[in-house]
């Protein structure tokens, strides 16, 4: 377990310390939800209708600017292949991967939701909602994006396949999630939609690490 939180940690100070990976999704992020009432026009009904959906397909391309990253950079300067063959299961090293991209790509962008939902016109109650489905639900980005990126590790322009490859996975992330929102600006419960994001997170954490494990040894083979 020390090696584990330590690669962790290891991966979380490098992506702070070079800050693209950070700043470019966030900034993504920030930029698309600042410029979409620009293009749609300042009607709050209109905006309050189509935040939540916004905010989250937003949040779903702002993931997938980074997860080509999650190996790459190991992978080019040699680390990759000394962490395979290291004491850590590579399931393991997946995990740990996975969690230090959540925590640098897509925390800072639920930190900063809430304030960019006042800008589309979110009720109290939606952007409470936004907030714990993007919590719960965000997990999934990262893990089911650790497949893609481990299938793409090394390719030449694999970003472009990469996206191909995570986004339709990701289309039932962004339905529960949008929905999860919609009945809490409705006064409707919550759970059903909650509950069937943390399913799919507790899913894919089971076999996300497997299925990035076994693309890993595949693509170094």
């Amino acid at each position: 377990m020390a090696r584990f939180f330590q690669l962790i940690r290891r991966d979380v100070m490098l992506a702070f310390r070079q800050g693209s990976a950070v700043t470019l999704s966030l900034s993504f992020f920030v930029i698309v939800i600042v410029l979409f009432p620009l293009g749609v026009g300042p009607e709050l009904s209109v905006l309050a209708r189509i935040g939540p959906g916004v905010l989250w397909v937003a949040a779903l391309l702002a993931c997938l600017l980074t997860l080509d990253r999650m190996f790459q950079a190991d992978f080019e300067d040699g680390a990759l292949d000394l962490l395979m063959i290291g004491p850590l299961p590579v399931e393991i090293l997946v995990l740990a991967k996975v969690i230090a991209h959540w925590l640098t790509s897509i925390l800072p962008l639920i930190v900063v939701a809430p304030v960019l939902a006042l800008s589309l016109n979110l009720p109290g109650d939606g952007i409470f909602a936004l907030t714990l489905a993007l919590l719960i639900g965000t997990p999934t980005l990262s893990l089911i994006g650790a497949v893609g990126a481990a299938l793409t590790v090394g390719m030449r322009r694999g970003g472009v396949l990469l996206s191909l490859l995570v986004l339709p996975l990701y289309i039932p992330v962004l339905i529960f999630g949008v929905a999860a929102v919609d009945a809490a600006i409705a006064q409707l419960s919550v759970a059903p939609h909650l509950l069937l994001l943390g399913g799919i997170s507790l899913g894919s954490l089971v076999l996300g690490p497997l299925a990035a494990a076994a693309g890993l040894r595949l693509s170094l083979s």
